[in-house]
């Protein structure tokens, strides 16, 4: 059985002078002499662990000579060195090699970039860029089951197929076992969806929300956490096409009681990646955006600020600045207005009673007719992280606001109902993982904080 460099960094001194077997991958070897320096990766933690390798070792020449990325299972005793850089050493006594790699492996001991790693992303998690992102999204994602589970919600797990059209099925990517090359027709020449597996036309989900509030109606709390696609062809640095989405859904909340959960959830989230994830978060600090952790720090300290749509609109038209887009109280906001509001009030800000036009046809109207109680969290140098909205309860204006906004009622008859079958005051919302990612690690790019990213064009893997 073999031992783990995290359990050693762990309990040094249960080690100290213990003989240890590692398994794992060269990152790279130093030779003088009559020794030589091994820094070897074993994937338990972002740490590495320095492996003196004598001349007396039967295979040292071998050794002493391999290349980034060869495999090898270590037998040595651990000897501590707390005058050094590292705590410890393995003083090797042998040396099996697994795999040895050669001068093809695409990385090398230096620096490559992000649009390089791309194009071997089974190569990149290897990298300590790449480590610390994707160790940091497993913690996370660990640490939203955490917080949901301990505040008494229930997970669900809602259909990837789905013919209920959420957020508009020209977004949706269509599935069919239909013979795309001899598709049967009907008499007015259109496509036969009859004769397809399921009788009808159906979709890849864009979003659990809408099955995810028929739990809540039962269960009262409920979260999803999936994944979601969209066929929006996007090649912004926030866009992919297959995402991971995390959507509660609550009974008997209403708008001021989202945004309370929102802004818990997100401390908890960020609190519980920050204790365990200290190297990773150091490392992208230094390396990949400087002032990372102090960012973070200050979320944690910070009272997120509430304001109407119409009061942001105000505020950008006084600052006095000349801006690409002119905000509007008809019209969304953009990136540089996000950005001048969350410096104004120094921390995030929760954006809500958004233009109904604007919104989607689930959202409750407020009694101004003019909006709806539609909330978007903005945060620092981020922008948008999550978005949600207090959730049409009266069946007769649910109904009115689908025909006014062409949404195509047959397929979500049911969810209308839910408003006739006791319905209540609920709300829910919407945070791509992704994102909660990006703000987590401060990397800039969707694509390099999931392991394979699809994207237009791009479904490589």
């Amino acid at each position: 059985m073999k031992d783990e460099i995290k359990k050693i960094y762990d309990d040094l001194k249960s080690f100290e002078h213990k003989q240890v077997k590692i398994g794992g991958w060269v990152r790279s070897v130093r030779e003088s002499k009559d020794f030589a320096f091994l820094d070897l990766t074993d994937g338990t933690c972002f740490k590495t662990a320095q492996v003196i390798l004598h001349n007396t070792l039967k295979n040292y020449d071998v050794v002493s000579k391999l290349n980034t990325g060869s495999t090898v299972i270590v037998d040595g005793e651990v000897c501590l060195t707390p005058q050094n850089k590292q705590p410890f050493e393995i003083v090797a006594t042998n040396v099996e090699v697994f795999c040895a790699t050669d001068n093809t492996y695409p990385l090398q001991k230096k620096r490559h970039s992000v649009e390089f790693l791309r194009e071997i992303a089974y190569l990149r998690p290897r990298t300590n860029l790449f480590s610390a992102v994707f160790r940091i999204r497993s913690v996370a994602a660990m640490a939203v089951h955490t917080y949901f589970q301990e505040h008494g919600y229930v997970y669900v797990n809602t259909p990837l197929l789905t013919t209920a059209d959420c957020e508009g099925s020209e977004q949706m990517f269509k599935v069919t076992t239909l013979d795309l090359n001899n598709l049967p027709r009907t008499k007015d020449g259109k496509v036969d969806m009859t004769k397809d597996l399921f009788g009808k036309t159906t979709y890849i989900t864009g979003s659990g929300q809408l099955h995810g509030e028929a739990f809540a109606l039962a269960f009262n709390k409920i979260y999803t956490f999936g994944p979601t696609f969209r066929t929006e062809n996007s090649n912004t640095k926030t866009h992919a096409n297959e995402f991971w989405m995390i959507e509660p859904e609550m009974a008997f909340c209403d708008l001021d009681g989202l945004m309370d959960m929102e802004e818990d959830m997100i401390k908890s989230v960020v609190t519980y990646v920050m204790n365990k994830c200290p190297d990773e978060l150091e490392f992208l600090d230094k390396f990949v955006s400087n002032g990372l952790l102090d960012k973070l720090k200050a979320l944690l300290s910070s009272k997120f600020t509430r304001i109407d749509h119409k009061d942001v609109i105000d505020l950008l038209k006084k600052s006095g600045k000349k801006w690409e887009f002119e905000p509007t109280y008809e019209s969304d906001i953009a990136k540089e207005h996000e950005r001048y509001i969350t410096e104004y009030f120094n921390g995030p800000v929760f954006v809500k009673n958004w233009p109904k036009d604007i919104k989607a046809y689930y959202m409750k109207l407020n009694d101004d007719n003019k909006t709806v109680a539609a909330v978007d969290l903005i945060v620092p140098i981020s922008g948008e992280l999550i978005g949600g909205s207090q959730r049409e309860d009266d069946y007769d204006k649910l109904k009115l606001r689908c025909q006014q906004l062409g949404v195509d009622t047959s397929t979500i008859d049911w969810y209308l109902n839910l408003r006739k079958f006791g319905s209540c005051v609920h709300s829910g919302c919407g945070m791509g993982f992704e994102r909660l990612v990006m703000y987590l690690t401060g990397v800039d790019n969707i694509r390099d904080v999931i392991p394979f990213a699809r994207t237009p064009q791009n479904c490589q893997y």
